[in-house]
């Protein structure tokens, strides 16, 4: 693993601990403290991921002429004013602010920035490093949480706060600096996100197949990402309807970002031979193969539903970055990124609220539904462009 990865995965690591993993410990207490119920905490969350979807574009374009680097490091010093703005909201428009600063640090800070400053320094081999950018930040939330509980527990949710923009100082805004300076590209070098490019083999080249591609990709994620925040919100209370105590629920949802880890080694090591869009396809499998498992056979088989899903979940990280690079090839990829995963900014904000509905309509029956939009990704993922033998 090179320098640059493991400072681009440790500072993934920072950014997702103390941004999307932070409701989940501090939601409560936030909420007693403001005078708010913790579902507006959270509501307010969701509004920040919405803010962060309109960045990722521009965050794009100006990492394909410029690098990563310095937006990276501005992203550190925006996260860290976030949440002390944080700390100090008392009320629901201190909590707009905040998580509006937050929103902001989130669209130009978090995976699709990471992959885009790694692509501009390493093009076409780029694949390994984002496998390992993923490896490392998806175990956020086997670091973040109990940091958080940790902090909140000597200092209160306020010191919590603190404590994380300070490590985004101390330790991510070092990290980030230590990233190589990418040379500047004039604009003419920044291709724009449909034009056939000048990658060394891309499977695509004709502009019109790029934008049919690129529509299918930014429904496939979006859907994905959709289920994949709606088991992260939900997953505890999806067990118990399916008949699991509270104590197993939570015990077997422990489950999942071990199974997410499996996932991304398994890619890093026999899939790696294989082109992405390979593992992709087989990653779209793992969601709705698991609901099938949970819907025929219950709390029995709710393991097999975690650890397929987590699979699943896992390799298509990992693939949202790979496969954009392997279809398109280097040029204008942050861009293209961008506007791929625009649209799974929104369906991860909008997860949390109208999956909660679902759950409330339905109970258990409504992994019928992540079921159905599974198989939207799998037929939009296997329905691509086959790669070159």
């Amino acid at each position: 693993m090179t320098p640059t990865v493991l400072a681009l995965g440790l500072s993934q690591t920072l950014a997702w601990g103390s941004t999307y993993y932070l409701p989940a410990v501090l939601a409560g207490d936030i909420a007693r403290d403001t005078g708010v119920s913790s579902a507006t905490v959270f509501a307010v969350f969701s509004l920040a991921l919405l803010v962060s979807g309109p960045l990722g574009p521009w965050a794009g374009r100006h990492i394909d002429r410029l690098g990563g680097r310095a937006l990276l490091m501005g992203t550190n010093v925006v996260f860290a004013l976030g949440l002390v703005l944080l700390s100090q909201a008392h009320s629901l428009w201190g909590l707009l602010l905040a998580w509006g600063v937050l929103g902001l640090a989130m669209g130009c800070g978090l995976y699709d920035a990471a992959f885009a400053t790694l692509v501009r320094l390493h093009g076409e081999r780029a694949r390994n490093g984002i496998t390992g950018i993923t490896l490392m930040a998806g175990l956020a939330s086997t670091v973040g949480w109990p940091l958080s509980t940790w902090m909140a527990g000597h200092w209160g949710w306020q010191g919590a706060c603190l404590g994380w923009a300070a490590l985004h100082l101390l330790l991510g805004l070092p990290l980030n600096a230590s990233i190589p300076r990418a040379p500047a590209l004039p604009d003419s070098d920044a291709l724009p996100v449909c034009a056939p490019g000048a990658p060394a083999q891309p499977v695509l080249k004709d502009p019109a197949a790029i934008r049919a591609a690129m529509w299918r990709l930014g429904l496939a994620f979006a859907v994905a990402w959709f289920t994949v925040t709606a088991m992260a919100s939900h997953l505890p209370r999806l067990l118990q309807d399916h008949g699991l105590t509270l104590a197993a629920a939570v015990g077997l949802g422990a489950l999942l970002g071990p199974s997410q880890v499996a996932g991304r080694l398994l890619e890093m090591g026999w899939l790696r031979r294989w082109h992405p869009q390979v593992a992709a396809r087989l990653a779209s499998l793992g969601h709705p193969l698991g609901a099938l498992a949970l819907w025929l056979g219950g709390g029995a088989l709710a393991p097999l539903f975690v650890a397929l899903h987590g699979l699943g979940a896992g390799m298509l990280t990992i693939a949202k970055g790979a496969l954009p690079l392997a279809l398109f090839g280097p040029h204008g990829y942050g861009a293209r990124l961008g506007v791929i995963m625009l649209p799974s900014r929104f369906a991860q904000g909008a997860a949390p609220w109208l999956f909660g509905l679902a759950l409330d309509a339905w109970s258990g029956a409504a992994i019928g539904l992540t079921a159905l939009l599974g198989w939207v990704v799998v037929a939009c993922l296997w329905t691509l462009p086959r790669p070159p033998h």
